[in-house]
């Protein structure tokens, strides 16, 4: 498929709203554009790149992809740009994670809820992780359980975010697939993830949940053991000795994805330029060595079927909120 190069002409009232509201966001024109909805340097910047260089080294666009940056409300801000702004740009992506559906799923993100944009799909992915240190009692999940259900206000996990976040959400789903309450949890939330490391192996937590990609340098050491990695299936490489938590007996699952959206009104032409453009750059050799390197494992899911994970994933966290009060 072609790449498209339509644009449509912004009124200068909406011209002067989107540059006021993205602090930098262009208008649109026929060069593409990513909006990462945080500062430069984080993970929302990590996707916009990723897109932005795997198109363009792989030859996929034929003008360089603009990265702008539009910081407020986790992802807030940009998602109700778009909608109100920039609705039908068809040469305009998001960057968005599983945080973002989490934020979605707590209604962060004020009127708009998870429907009102066009998911486009994910590049790549990481996955949660159940740590704890290499001195602990437990070998496996299955121990660790065992604890937490005689006990589970005297073991302590802690992560990189208050409670309602995704490495809480971690902790939450794992300790429920056991039948424990995520009520009972003992949660201490950290600024970050090297933040709640550091206090994993000070002994000051006894449980970590990480992400995968995070532990490699520690795995090397020997200071961690690594429960379970909460993925469909085994990694590879430094990864692979590492046990699922569905293979020890607990359906719980966190992928961390990094992926796309679109404004509402995009037109099918539009969207699915973008699909194929996503879909031929996720199979490429050049571009799985990019992804590498920033860390992420593959993952290939663009249009509807992206879109319908999505929603599915909305809508298991709403649940999982209501279930602890966590929803208004």
């Amino acid at each position: 498929m072609k790449i498209n190069k339509a644009f449509r002409h912004c009124s200068g009232l909406a011209l002067l709203g989107g540059l006021l509201l993205a602090g930098g966001a262009h208008a649109q024109s026929d060069s593409t554009e990513c909006i990462a909805p945080a500062k430069p340097g984080g993970g929302y910047d990590l996707t916009c790149r990723l897109a932005a260089n795997g198109l363009q080294e792989t030859g996929l666009i034929d003008k360089p992809m603009v990265v702008s940056y539009m910081p407020g409300g986790i992802g807030a801000v940009a998602y109700n740009h778009v909608n109100g702004v920039r609705k039908d740009d068809p040469n305009l992506i998001v960057a968005a994670s599983t945080g973002a559906a989490v934020n979605l799923a707590l209604g962060k993100f004020g009127q708009y809820d998870a429907t009102e944009v066009r998911w486009l799909g994910a590049l790549g992915v990481d996955y949660g992780a159940i740590v704890v240190n290499a001195d602990a009692p437990w070998q496996n999940l299955d121990e660790l359980m065992a604890d937490l259900r005689d006990n589970p206000g005297e073991i302590a996990f802690g992560a990189g975010g208050t409670i309602g976040s995704q490495d809480w959400m971690k902790a939450a789903l794992t300790a429920k697939a056991a039948d424990i309450s995520p009520k009972s949890l003992r949660y201490v939330a950290f600024e970050g993830g090297g933040e709640a490391l550091a206090a994993l192996l000070g002994d000051h937590i006894q449980v970590f949940t990480g992400d995968l990609s995070e532990l490699k340098s520690q795995l090397e050491s020997g200071k961690i053991r690594v429960l379970a990695a909460l993925s469909e299936e085994r990694m590879n490489g430094p990864y692979a000795e590492i046990p699922t938590a569905a293979e020890q007996g607990y359906d719980v699952q966190w992928p961390i994805w990094r992926g796309y959206y679109m404004g509402p009104n995009v037109d099918d032409e539009a969207y699915y330029t973008w699909v194929q453009r996503l879909t031929e750059l996720s199979e490429d050799p050049e571009f799985a060595e990019l992804r590498e390197a920033r860390g992420l494992f593959p993952m290939s899911r663009f249009g509807p079927d992206f879109d319908g994970y999505v929603q599915e994933q909305v809508g298991e966290f709403k649940a999982l909120a209501d279930e602890v009060g966590l929803r208004q």
